[in-house]
């Protein structure tokens, strides 16, 4: 594995950093000549995020310039092929330059048979952030549902999980509560790259009637478990409008579950979606001084103001706290359920668990994937109640997870 060095002097003081020459699936199969897909028709999952190492040049550049193979149609996630459409809007199936971008999420969201009938191939990259909530392992679980149907190949091109590949927390979600944003028995943040979530999901038999696609995963070099993204040495392309960074995956397992209630301000609206919890009734270094004392592993969370721009409490001041990852090892879908338990029991007079409307809670049982979580808030049970309810099923999927791992 190549480093590159880095010495800055800072009042001083030298400072060494080091860059980690990872390389994405993508530059795997250039640099091998794309010898997986010779002579294939290749059908493409992508979407903006699908980039080389550089950034300069991306997936379908690679595959539009290549001999070795024939592009025949691409197939576009949640937020389209350029990751400009909001969450949750419908994706369009469109037509550039003669080639067809089929839309896997408008009204079909898996491959059918006439998009797949000049596909010898599928090739999936997408880079995802590890959280179970975020729709695109969604989009790959169903991608290789409809490989499975139609006898279609599928290569992941493997990429870095941004929150770490050691961390994992939270409940496992219970299969009554599947759905597009909880597609897998798998706890919140799961810990695993795309393609050792697409080797688990063969393995585990969770595609419909416990069938297996034909599965290859181009695995990274030189990525670690426990690598940072910063270390890897990549870029970071914003993979939806409010994840413009990659420390926003880590805000989005914190607090993303707790903007579905829509109670409070989460930070989108402001330059940093997700990091923020606050109100205009808030006591920032209150919230932060009780928010502290529960001792999260590996998160601070720091006094702070902020007026939104829009969303939430638009255009007026916000006291809150800025969610800090400051440890290798976190647990940040627990820091969830310690700012659900702590506005709860700290702000009684907001009321703000019983403003929660019933879609809103429906809405967020689908995210956690369980209403066990939903029922033991309402019911006033306290963070450690919570954690411990899931601890026994979240210590037996690490344990089944030990099987998948690709990466030391």
């Amino acid at each position: 594995m190549k480093l590159l060095l880095f010495s800055l002097s800072l009042f001083g003081i030298s400072v060494m950093m080091i860059s980690a020459q990872v390389l994405p699936g993508i530059d795997v199969l250039v640099e091998n000549d794309f010898v997986e897909v010779k002579g294939k028709r290749v059908g493409l999952v992508l979407n903006q995020t699908a980039v080389r190492r550089d950034a300069r040049h991306m997936t379908l550049d690679a595959f539009l310039a290549t001999d070795k193979c024939t592009l025949t149609a691409v197939f576009a996630p949640e937020h389209g092929i350029d990751g400009g459409v909001l969450a949750g809007e419908s994706v369009d199936t469109e037509v550039r330059e003669g080639l067809p971008i089929y839309s896997l999420y408008g009204k079909t969201r898996k491959p059918t048979r006439a998009m797949l009938k000049n596909v010898d191939v599928m090739i999936y990259d997408i880079q995802d952030i590890g959280v179970r909530s975020y729709t695109y392992i969604s989009t790959l679980l169903k991608v290789m549902e409809g490989c499975a149907e139609h006898d279609v190949p599928l290569i992941v091109l493997d990429r870095p999980n941004p929150i770490g590949g050691d961390v994992v927390d939270g409940n496992v979600l219970d299969m009554s509560f599947k759905s597009f944003v909880g597609p897998a028995p798998i706890p919140y943040v799961h810990g695993l790259t795309v393609g050792e979530l697409a080797t688990m999901a063969n393995g585990e038999g969770w595609l419909p009637g416990k069938a297996a696609c034909d599965l290859k995963v181009i695995r990274l070099k030189g990525w670690r478990r426990s690598m940072p993204w910063r270390e890897t040495g990549l870029l970071w392309i914003p993979t939806s409008p409010h994840v413009p960074k990659p420390e926003s995956a880590f805000a989005i397992a914190a607090t993303g579950a707790i903007g579905e209630l829509a109670i409070i301000n989460i930070g989108v609206g402001y330059t940093t979606p997700f990091e923020l919890i606050g109100a205009p009734w808030m006591d920032g270094r209150d919230f932060a001084e009780s928010m502290n004392e529960l001792d999260v592993q590996g998160i601070y969370f720091r006094p702070t103001s902020y007026k939104p721009f829009y969303a939430m409490s638009s255009g007026k001041m916000c006291g809150g706290v800025q969610v800090l990852r400051v440890g290798e090892q976190c647990a940040p879908f627990t820091a969830t359920i310690a700012l659900l338990t702590t506005l709860r029991d700290k702000y009684h007079e907001q009321n703000l668990l019983s403003k929660v409307r019933g879609d809103r809670w429906k809405m967020f049982d689908k995210v956690c994937g369980t209403d066990q979580i939903r029922i033991k808030l309402l019911n006033g049970d306290s963070l450690e109640r919570i954690v411990e309810w899931w601890e026994d099923d979240l210590k037996e999927y690490i344990t089944m997870r030990e099987g998948y791992l690709l990466y030391e």
